[in-house]
Formats: structure tokens, C-alpha cells, sequence
């Protein structure tokens, strides 16, 4: 289920983008301005609106830390901004002076790209925030933007219609041709690695005006070489896609049309869940909290709309949960609940759509009996069901108690973290590639965003 929980109305003019920290929300507009909103109640920050750009205000991103904001303009400059004072940090002029159409942080903030009208790129880094090299893709406007988790990569997106993979010395690693026919309007990497044997993949997804989300395979071979798959075409919207972005356990996929509507898609069955019908005119930005389960929607009639989604156990998961007057299937019609064996559990749990449960059930051999018996918080407690993926230690799979950030841009537990290593030769446990760092930051943030969901239970 998604509610409406408030609209936003400061901007004067269209809502170009919009992001989420743990603790701040960020819009931009063709107003020329930036305003930031704290997500705990979105009031505005005092120092709000931020006034710095000539012209249009393209793009923002927070650091992943949220200490700093990035936006991008018409005006050829991206603009580096302090969060706790709202003042201006660096203005970050673009090779060649030409209008700014999108920037990206990457996940450990330690670069920045940014792409231009004239299909030029820079490469900043960030802590620096000195230029380390430029590019350009010829006879065309860049006009999406986006870093691989591990922050070694980046995708660009074109309004010739391309995707292009590029490294962090600006060499085009793939280009895939014609991705979106009459151009790409967006493109983000989901934020998990997949990796086996000496095999990595990535998932991406791109949007386009060609009406069609696609969610893509990017894959690294032993050899050192990528090549891109396409998983998925989605076609739940009738008009342009423009803005699309995953979840922050890559699970969900919302998307903005030009049709006026919101799309929000189980990214990995590729079903359309739901279709949010609020604007008044084209939806142009979206996005997730990454510690809430909430969904921001900007659109070109100067509002955004802040979204709830049931996270981790959701309604509909408790309120699948049957009578002890059991159900009119097959093999259990004629059963209480409370006879059911494990097996007519599992069998159960398929027919309500909650496949991903089944092995979790299992493992715990809950039957009819012990069915009837769960509640919310055993659910939590003892399954794990119902707690947002993120509080989840990716070593422990517990909730984290002292998460902290590696190297990696991972959280973890620090007490597992610190394990792993003294043991595993300082390779990180979500991408396998070795950690430039054994420093550990508290995630302040993180722990917080816990500490609010267990007193909220």
C-alpha cells in the first residue's frame, strides 16, 4: 500500500530533481533555487532556499554522508553545498562553459561527474574538488548520470538514444547502442553486486522517451571486459519515462512519466504494484529514502509528493496471515489451520504471493500450529520479517546494534565488520574487491533510523 502523507509547494517552477539523505530531503527547480527539508517532519531548513545558480537548477545528489549537496545548472557550474550551514563550498566551473544537465556522486564520495549540453563530461574529485579529466561523446546533450556501487564505474545516458560504461581514467568500457530509441531521460545502478566465481554483474536501469523502462545486466567478465543484458522491458506507462531510481535494498524500481503518473515495480519479477495517479503534469523526479520506507515525486506542477510504503513486513504480509477457520484450497478445504504440516504452510505462503518467505518458514518449521501463533513482533524478532533489509548486517544478517561505514560504502555491525577484517585479508564482503582502507565510521545516521523504527514497533 503507498499513502500521500504531504505535498510540497515552495518551488515557483517545474521540479527538476529531487534526493534524500538519512536525515535531509533536497529539491531543484527552474526557479534557480535548491530547497531543503528535514524527513522527519519536511519542514524547511533555515538557510533554505539556496540561492547560489544563475539559471536552472538541473540536478542535486547528497554526499553519502549527507554532509554535502551537489546541483548542477544551466549557468555551466555545479555547485558544492555545506548542509550544516547552507553555504556555498566549491563552484565547480564545467570544461567548456557549457550548460550542466546532470551530476552524480559517487557511493564513497570520492568523485563526481557531470555532464553537459555539449555531450562533454568532467571528472572531479570530490574531496578536493579539483578536476581530474574530461570527455565527451560528440553530437549529442548528456543527460543521465550514474555511479556502479562500487564506486569504481559510471553509466551515462544520452538524448542520442545510448548508454555508455565508462572508468574512472575516462575510458568507455561498453557502449550500448540505441538503448532507448529518440533518447535516454535517466539512468541508476541498483545498489547490490552480484558476484561468482570471477564473474561481477550489476543491475541497471534506464528510461527513456520511448515510453519504456528497461532494467539491464551489466556484466564483468574474468577477462576484464563488460557486456550489458536486457532483463526487462516495462511498459506501465503510455507516454515518456523521465526520471526512474531503485530502492535501497534494490527491490523496488518507481519510475515518473510524462502521462502524469508514478509507477512503482517489484524490480526483480518485473511486476507493476502499484500506479500513483497525483500530479497534475508530468512527473520528472523520483526517489527512495534510503532509512525510510519513502517515496519523493517532483513533476512540472511545481509540487512534490512524499509517499509511505509499507516496508520489510507489510500490511498486506500480516493480514495474509489465515483465520483458524483455515482456506477453500485444494488438499487444506477441508482443514483447520492449526493442522496444517510445514508443507501446507509453504503451500499457503506461494497462493498469497509470499514465495520469498517459504524457505525462511521452513527453516523454522513452523507449521498450522505455530502459524496461528506469530505475531508482529515475532515475525521481527525470530524471522526477521519485517525489518528493513538496511538494519541488516550483510555478514550477520542481525540487526545491527553499532553500524558502521568500510571502505566500501557498506554498512555493517562493527563487531562483524571487524572480524571479517582480521580474517579475510581486507576484502570487502558485498564486492570482493579489497578495501582501500581499514577505517571504520560510525553510521550515526543508520543507528538512529534503527533506534526510531524499534521504538516505533
Amino acid at each position: 500500500m503507498t499513502s500521500l502523507i504531504c505535498t510540497l509547494q515552495d518551488h515557483r517552477d517545474d521540479v527538476n530533481w529531487c534526493a534524500f539523505s538519512g536525515k535531509l530531503f533536497a529539491t531543484c527547480s527552474g526557479d534557480k533555487t535548491l530547497r531543503i527539508y528535514n524527513t522527519h517532519d519536511f519542514s524547511e531548513l533555515p538557510f533554505s532556499p539556496l540561492t547560489g545558480h544563475g539559471y536552472t537548477v538541473h540536478c542535486c545528489c547528497f554526499s553519502s554522508c549527507g554532509q554535502f549537496l551537489a546541483s548542477c545548472s544551466t549557468d555551466a557550474t555545479t555547485l558544492v553545498w555545506s548542509m550544516s550551514t547552507g553555504e556555498i563550498e566549491a563552484v565547480l566551473e564545467h570544461p567548456g562553459r557549457s550548460p550542466v544537465r546532470i551530476c552524480a556522486l559517487s557511493p564513497d564520495s570520492a568523485h563526481l561527474v557531470s555532464g553537459a549540453s555539449d555531450g562533454s563530461l568532467a571528472l572531479w574529485d570530490f574531496p578536493s574538488k579539483q578536476l581530474l579529466r574530461s570527455g565527451a561523446v560528440s553530437d549529442t546533450t548528456m543527460v543521465a548520470c550514474c555511479f556502479s556501487p562500487c564506486s569504481q564505474l559510471f553509466m551515462t545516458g544520452s538524448t542520442y538514444g545510448d548508454l555508455r560504461l565508462w572508468d574512472l581514467d575516462m575510458n568507455q568500457l561498453y557502449a550500448e547502442k540505441n538503448a532507448h530509441d529518440l533518447g535516454v531521460t535517466c539512468c541508476t545502478f541498483a545498489p547490490s553486486i552480484l558476484s561468482g566465481g570471477q564473474s561481477v554483474q550489476f543491475c541497471l536501469a534506464s528510461c527513456g522517451q520511448d515510453s519504456h523502462l528497461k532494467i539491464w545486466a551489466v556484466n564483468k567478465s574474468g577477462c576484464g571486459g563488460y557486456k550489458m543484458q536486457l532483463l526487462h522491458t516495462l511498459t506501465g506507462q503510455s507516454a515518456p519515462v523521465l526520471c526512474c531510481a531503485f530502492s535501497s535494498d534494490g527491490q523496488l524500481l518507481v519510475s515518473g512519466s510524462v502521462d502524469k503518473t508514478v509507477a512503482i515495480y517489484d524490480a526483480k519479477n518485473a511486476i507493476l504494484l502499484y500506479t500513483l495517479n497525483q500530479h497534475e503534469r508530468l512527473v520528472t523526479a523520483c526517489c527512495f529514502s534510503p532509512t525510510s520506507p519513502l517515496i519523493a515525486t517532483g513533476s512540472m506542477d511545481k509540487t512534490v509528493n512524499i509517499w509511505r510504503l509499507e516496508d520489510g513486513c507489510s500490511d498486506r504480509e500480516l493480514s495474509a496471515l489465515p483465520s483458524s477457520e483455515g482456506r477453500t484450497s485444494a488438499g487444506r478445504s477441508r482443514l483447520l489451520v492449526s493442522d496444517w504440516s510445514e508443507g501446507d504452510v509453504s503451500a499457503w505462503l506461494v497462493e498469497e504471493g509470499l514465495e520469498g518467505l517459504v524457505d525462511r518458514f521452513r527453516s523454522n518449521n513452523i507449521d498450522g500450529t505455530e502459524l496461528l501463533s506469530l505475531t508482529k513482533e515475532t515475525l521481527a524478532s525470530e524471522l526477521h520479517i519485517g525489518i528493513p533489509d538496511e538494519f541488516l548486517c550483510p555478514i550477520t544478517r542481525e540487526l545491527m546494534r553499532e553500524p558502521v561505514i568500510a571502505a566500501d560504502g557498506y554498512s555493517y555491525e562493527r563487531e562483524a565488520i571487524e572480524s571479517w577484517i582480521n580474517t579475510k585479508n581486507r576484502s570487502s564482503p558485498m564486492t570482493n574487491l579489497p578495501l582501500l582502507t581499514t577505517l571504520l565510521t560510525p553510521n550515526h545516521t543508520l543507528k538512529m533510523a534503527i533506534g526510531r523504527w524499534q521504538t516505533s514497533r
